[in-house]
């Protein structure tokens, strides 16, 4: 698979404030990728040259295959966080004239407008004043306003920021449909859960370094710790003789004929080696093993020592 995007240890001083210190992202055609970090990691500088509102000091910028140019701007979507609408101007004029400025015609820009206010019912919003709309209704319409010129890739700074779980879900589906008809995403978030909803590849950095990158479900294989859960049938006694000593019970409930596990592993154990100990002694009904969420893997890498990781 090829990538839209490639950003190639690029590095940006303000000042004496190093922003960012070779920083490299790649983000595949059609994924969406996490861009990762607390406040003040470097994610909006790195946002902000790929939108070219800046440029790196060093390093290079690689956009579908060629280096990132001017004209390439007509491509990218951008859904900042802070709210960026004139709050005087109509809705659909606003819109109309912020989507054009994308380099598409008035005639175009209205059509695509049509379309994407049936779809998340705004309909009715064309002639409202921006003033008019609550926090969560300006965030949906920057989204319109974001995508109506079809970009190949698109980038999301707090999506769902302003958004009830209702508004939240609705906007979700759309950039499951954007991903599947082709764009690009690059998604910037601080709700973890999201991430690993939405995201296949990731890149955490922090004081504009970067701590791991890779694909998530391989991240989240190397910080395993071990857990497995086991749903089982019959006697506690013959489960834990079967354990032997690679294993330890950390929690272990029972309700009605079904006992629930929770067991550490020592010794570079694997999930095979579990359960081999274990199904001539009890009948298992459920077994997984528990990995660590994205949120834990931010929360101890971004507190504990600076130490790039690559996945």
């Amino acid at each position: 698979m090829s990538n839209i995007i490639e950003v190639k240890e690029v590095s940006k001083w303000f000042g004496d404030f190093h922003a960012l210190n070779n920083v490299s992202i790649e983000v595949p055609e059609g994924s969406i990728f996490g861009l990762l970090g607390p406040n003040g990691a470097g994610k909006t500088t790195l946002i902000r040259m790929i939108t070219q509102i800046t440029s790196p000091d060093s390093g290079a910028i690689v956009f579908n295959g060629t280096s990132l140019q001017s004209f390439n701007i007509k491509d990218i979507g951008y859904l900042p966080e802070e709210r960026g609408l004139y709050r005087k101007m109509k809705v659909g004029e606003q819109a109309l004239y912020l989507t054009q400025l994308k380099g598409i015609s008035k005639k175009e820009a209205h059509q695509s407008l049509d379309i994407w206010f049936e779809k998340l019912n705004m309909q009715d919003w064309w002639n409202k004043k921006i003033i008019s709309l609550s926090k969560g209704m300006q965030q949906k319409l920057q989204f319109v306003i974001s995508v109506a010129h079809n970009p190949k890739l698109l980038i999301l700074d707090e999506p769902f920021s302003g958004f009830d779980p209702i508004h939240t879900e609705e906007i979700k589906q759309q950039i499951l449909a954007l991903k599947e008809a082709g764009t690009s995403i690059i998604f910037s978030t601080h709700n973890m859960s999201s991430v690993e909803e939405l995201c296949e590849n990731i890149c955490l950095i922090n004081k504009g370094e970067t701590l791991l990158k890779g694909n998530i479900n391989d991240i989240k294989g190397s910080f395993s710790k071990c857990l497995f859960k086991v749903d089982f049938k019959g006697s506690q006694v013959a489960f834990a003789n079967a354990l032997g000593y690679q294993f330890e019970i950390a929690e272990i409930k029972t309700k009605g004929e079904t006992s629930s596990a929770l067991i550490k592993g020592f010794d570079k154990i694997t999930p095979n080696m579990l359960l081999r100990s274990l199904v001539n002694f009890v009948e298992v009904v459920s077994f997984n093993e528990v990995l660590p969420s994205m949120h834990d893997i931010f929360v101890d890498q971004v507190t504990a020592k600076n130490t790039p990781v690559d996945v």
